[in-house]
């Protein structure tokens, strides 16, 4: 319940800060025919409660991903992991749940032992980096919690994953 609560109140927050809808040409609404739906949020005057640094609370700033059948960390992922072991070699009194995560494919234990050894290698290059290992747990939700539920390549990828979740 607790993990639906905190992204369900960050939609409503960027809800409440999106603008009214913007004509682009500037004519009047009888007769705006080429009109673009322009939203914008104004993060300038959102103050970040939760302590992470601008962007860390974006989930594609929260995921290392993988490729198939691998936890073998990808050199795409080399930035992000650097910049998370950054923020917690800076703050040594946060912490983070590495959840490692499969994709729907395989039994229920390969999964949760494959989300185990992304979780894994996650912490690993996160204490290379610097980061104490009394901040870092790995856990494994094997294929339990999918980003993506459709039978497809592209959801398939983007549920082989290692995800950061920061504890208060």
């Amino acid at each position: 319940m607790k993990k639906l609560l905190l992204p369900s109140l960050l939609v409503f927050a960027l809800a409440a800060c999106t603008t009214d809808p913007q004509k682009v040409d500037g004519s009047d609404d009888t007769t705006a025919k080429n009109t673009t739906d322009v939203r914008t949020v104004d993060t300038t005057k959102q103050s970040n409660t939760s302590g992470l640094p601008p962007g860390f609370d974006d989930p594609s700033r929260n995921s290392v991903f993988f490729d198939y059948d691998s936890y073998i960390i990808r050199t795409d992922a080399r930035p992000l992991i650097d910049a998370h072991a950054r923020f917690l070699t800076q703050q040594p009194a946060r912490r983070v749940t590495i959840q490692g995560n499969a994709d729907e494919r395989g039994s229920r234990e390969y999964n949760l032992a494959l989300g185990q050894k992304r979780a894994e290698a996650v912490r690993r290059a996160l204490r290379l980096q610097g980061a104490n290992d009394t901040q870092i747990e790995a856990v494994s939700l094997g294929k339990e919690h999918p980003r993506c539920v459709q039978s497809t390549e592209t959801c398939y990828a983007e549920n082989r994953r290692g995800d950061f979740v920061y504890l208060r």
